[in-house]
Formats: C-alpha cells, structure tokens, sequence
C-alpha cells in the first residue's frame, strides 16, 4: 500500500506541530522517522493512522484520500512502546483479540483465528509460551506479542511507536534485527518512529529526518550520513564537530589565519564547517590547517576522542585518533577534514534552537479502544 502525504499541516490549540509536510512512502517499504522528541514525527505518524485529523493538507492511501477515514477504515496496525497488551489475557488471546471482536459478519471462525494466532506465534519466535501471561515474560517477548497483535488483523500498513524505546541496549539490538526480517518475511508497508539514529540507519529502507515539525531531509542512510543538506541533519546524525569559519575569496579563515581548504563558488561572509570526528588526516605541521591544544582525551571503545582548543582557545573540536596515540593533555594537534561540509552561520537549523510540542498520548487506552473496536 502506497501512502502519500500532501502538504500536511497539524496544530494543536494553535500551536503548529507539522508544517506543511509532504512524503511519499512506496509499497512495502520500511521507512524511520527520526528526529529529536518533539520534531513532529509521532504527530506524523497518528496523522496517518488517523489517530489525528489534519488541520490542513491530505493523506492517502494508495488514490484515495483517508484523511477524514476512521482508524476502522484505514485498517493500520499499530504497535506502540510501551506493549499496552492486556494483563488478563494469556498471550494467544492478546494475539487473537483484534479478530475476536470484530462484527460477526466480518468475524473469522474460531479455528482460523486459533490458526492465525499459531502462524504468528511461530513467526515472532514465541511458540511454546501462548498460555502465558504479559506478567511472565520479559520486554523484547511482550514487544513480539504486541507486533504479533498488529499483524493478526492483516493490515495494510504497520506503524510503529518507538517500538524499542522501554528496552535495553542489548535487547535492542535483537530486536532490530529480527525486526528487519519480520518486515522481509511480511512485505507490510511499515512506518516506525525513533530518536535513535543508530536504529534509523540500520532498520530503514530510508530515513525521514525531521524538525521542529519540518522533514529536513529523505534519503538512505548513506544519503543522511555522507551528503546531509542541513546544519540540523549533520549535527543530528552521526558524530560531528563544527566550526565557525569565514569564507574569503574561496578559501576558509579561521580568525586571522587560512586553514588550508577551498570553497569555491561560496559567498564571502561567516560560514560553519563540519566535519565527521573519524574523517581526518593528521599533519606534520601546519602551513594551513586546523591545528589547537588537546583539552580533554578518553578512550571510546577502539579509538581515543580527543577535544581540542582551537583558534585561540575560545573553540572546541573533537577529533578521533588511534587508540595508541599519545594525545596527552596540553599537546599541539595538526589536522586536515578528509571530507567535510561548508554551511551558511545564518540560518533556523540550530540544535540549540529547538522549540517544541506534542500532545501528551495516552497509549494504553487509545490501543484498547482501537482493539475494542475491531482494528
């Protein structure tokens, strides 16, 4: 099912959430929407299972416009972080509860649902524990259980909310896997919600940066990594240092020396350059480079993270290093950017300038009431 977003607007008691925000997302894709809390994503992503109405714009499914289709309608299933299963119900009847309540015209018999039920525990890898209850499980099986859920009813399109958000790093890392294969295995159109970039890059087909209730950026992970359009999506993603810079004639200052890169084509005026920590080139010495005075050094699993003092000490920047470099405090540090990117210092994407808001959700009861209903 393709799903098209339209020049979408979302306000709450007249403070904008979403502005204006178009994104097509193709059939059987994964895609993550990511960003800080409060960019909009989660607003986004209710927008299109109509847990919101837009204040302006249109969401479609495939040629039809849902956006003033009920949840019943839109038949999306949504998996939210914090499971909201029912603790009274042993795992299989969590599993078949969306079936079992709906009208009896639409209702599947018993036996299928006690063989969809089966089928999906077999697919989240819980067969053997469907007598048990959500009390007797950990996270990552409650998170299959409520994935398994969302599957029963046989969506059109899987939305997820911070689906591994309650769980530790290690379970995390399972989870995303398996995550990928479940979604290879299903070829469901799915969305899912995250401030985890890591998780972003490693899960999504592509990546939906998004801030202060804008998409700053749509692209693959290489895409997002490597060649971000924005101060906000090179600051966001990944590791990054900057630095104030002032273009002159196509070379870059800093304050009253050149550092040894060309950027043609660019305006004169200030400018911040960006550049990766791990993508640098150490020099001798320095006939136009970066060079400061190592201010802070630590060991950062297999490589060393060093802070230096640059341009007279009033900027900082981190730089990776081996971990054999002997980068002791107070020493002088030369180095060149490998690759890197020049932005104009003017300009709203500023990681410090975030203003946010979101409405307070209530997963647990909305999720019982979309089940209750028959979604």
């Amino acid at each position: 099912m393709d799903v098209s977003i339209k020049s979408v607007r979302k306000e709450f008691d007249g403070y904008p959430a979403l502005h204006d925000v178009s994104l097509d997302i193709r059939s059987g894709e994964l895609i993550a929407l990511l960003g800080p809390s409060g960019s909009g994503k989660t607003t986004l992503l209710r927008l299109i299972a109509g847990l919101e109405r837009p204040t302006g714009g249109a969401v479609f499914f495939g040629d039809a416009d849902a956006s003033h289709r009920s949840v019943q309608e839109r038949n999306v299933g949504f998996v939210f972080q914090h499971y909201a299963l029912f603790r009274h119900m042993t795992v299989a009847d969590n599993i078949g509860f969306g079936l079992k309540v709906r009208p009896g015209a639409i209702r599947p018999a018993g036996e299928e649902i006690r063989r969809r039920t089966s089928e999906l525990l077999d697919l989240v890898q819980l067969s053997g524990l469907e007598s048990r209850y959500p009390s007797q499980l950990s996270g990552g099986q409650r998170q299959r259980v409520a994935l398994a859920r969302a599957l029963a009813i046989e969506p059109r399109i899987l939305l997820l909310d911070e689906p591994f958000g309650a769980l530790d790093a290690q379970v995390r890392r399972e989870l995303r896997r398996w995550l990928r294969e479940i979604h290879d295995t299903t070829g469901h159109t799915t969305v899912f919600v995250t401030h985890d970039q890591e998780e972003a890059l490693e899960l999504a087909d592509r990546v939906v940066v998004m801030s202060q209730g804008r998409i700053e950026q749509v692209g693959t992970a290489d895409d997002v990594y490597d060649r971000p359009n924005s101060p906000f999506v090179y600051g966001f993603i990944g590791d990054s240092s900057a630095l104030p810079v002032r273009v002159e004639n196509g070379q870059l200052w800093l304050q009253d020396r050149t550092i040894g890169i060309e950027a043609e084509d660019v305006p004169n005026g200030a400018a911040t350059l960006y550049f990766r920590p791990h993508d640098i080139e150490l020099l001798d010495g320095c006939g136009g480079c970066i060079a400061g005075t190592v201010a802070a050094s630590r060991r950062v699993a297999g490589t060393r993270r060093v802070e230096l003092a640059v341009g007279g000490a009033r900027e900082r920047v981190e730089i990776e290093l081996p971990v054999e470099h002997p980068a002791g405090t107070k020493n002088r540090i030369a180095f060149r950017p490998k690759r890197w990117k020049l932005f104009s210092a003017a300009g709203r994407n500023d990681l410090a300038q975030q203003q946010v808001y979101e409405p307070r959700l209530r997963d647990v009861e909305e999720t019982e009431l979309m089940l209750a209903t028959g979604l």
